[in-house]
This record gives structure tokens, sequence and C-alpha cells, in this order.
């Protein structure tokens, strides 16, 4: 049992170590003097091109060295977007569950099936088509009689029907 417990120390130690260092590379490599740095070393190579007589030694250092660094930098930069994307999912989350009135299902939706998303998308754009017609309404002018009324009524009752038929076909084709 200790034995574990010093194991998973160990482990939690390691990944904050890496983590701090991926974040330090990746502020450094993001930073202007870093390209142009790395701009230098393509013009040195271009430049002892001609001392080397363009050998297969002299293109074989520029492309194992890049291949190596783009190897390296695939770990590195996988990292830190792992940490940036919890770090915002973890605020988006802070801000769903003190919004008065969101649903707090929304806080932990990173962890759903696609499936599952689907369906909340398809109902999210559902409300999105409800709350545009309210508005739609709110924007008309008043009728000035009764029978201005039902064809206003009509045509927004047209018009939801129509959104929740093309939501409900694009719905059915996303299934299949």
């Amino acid at each position: 049992m200790a034995n574990q417990k010093r194991h998973t120390d160990m482990s939690g130690k390691l990944n904050n170590q890496f983590s701090r260092m991926a974040q330090a590379v990746a502020s450094w490599t993001g930073h202007p003097v870093s390209f142009l740095l790395a701009c230098a070393v393509v013009v040195v190579w271009i430049v002892t091109g001609p001392m080397f007589d363009y050998s297969d030694t002299w293109q074989l250092v520029i492309n194992t060295g890049t291949t190596i660094v783009t190897f390296l930098m695939v770990f590195l930069i996988q990292n830190t977007q792992n940490r940036d994307v919890l770090t915002v999912q973890l605020k988006l989350s802070e801000l769903v569950l003190a919004m008065k009135g969101a649903e707090d299902r929304f806080a932990a939706i990173e962890d759903l099936t696609d499936e599952e998303l689907q369906e909340l998308h398809d109902e999210c754009k559902q409300r999105a088509a409800q709350t545009l017609n309210h508005i739609e309404q709110r924007r008309e002018p008043a009728p000035a009689n009764a029978a201005a009324t039902t064809n206003v009524t009509g045509g927004n009752k047209a018009r939801m029907a129509a959104a929740r038929a093309k939501s409900e076909r694009k719905s059915a084709a996303a299934n299949t």
C-alpha cells in the first residue's frame, strides 16, 4: 500500500515537472526571438551548402534536426493544449454553475457521448428557433384588426413548423 502511494506521488511529481517544462518551452518557442533563431539556423545551413558541396550529409543535418524538433514538439504542444482546454472547460463550467437560470447539465457537457451531444445540440437549436420566433413576434407591429392578428400568428406558426421540420430532417440525417 505504501509502495503504491509512493508510486502515485512520484507520478504526480513527474507530471507536474513535465507540465511546467512543457509550458516554459511552449512559451519560449512561441516567442518571435525563437522564430528568428530558427530562421538564422536555416540561413546558416543554406550558406554552408557550397562548403560541403551540397552533400548528402549536409542535407541529412537539416532533415534530421527538423525531424527531431518536430517529433518532440508534438508532445509538448499536445500537453499544453490538453492543459489549456481543461482550464477553459473549468472556467466555462464555473460560469454555467454560477449563472442563475442556467442548466447545470451544461457544466459537465464534455463527458457526454456523441449521441447525447447531438441530442442536446438539436434541443438547443429548437430552443433558439423558438426564441427567434418570439423575438420576431415582438418586433412586428401590432395588427390593426383581428384578421391581421390571425395572419401574423399563422405566419409565425408556419415559420416555427418549418424550423422544426428542418431541425428534424437534419437530426434524422445525422442519425443515419
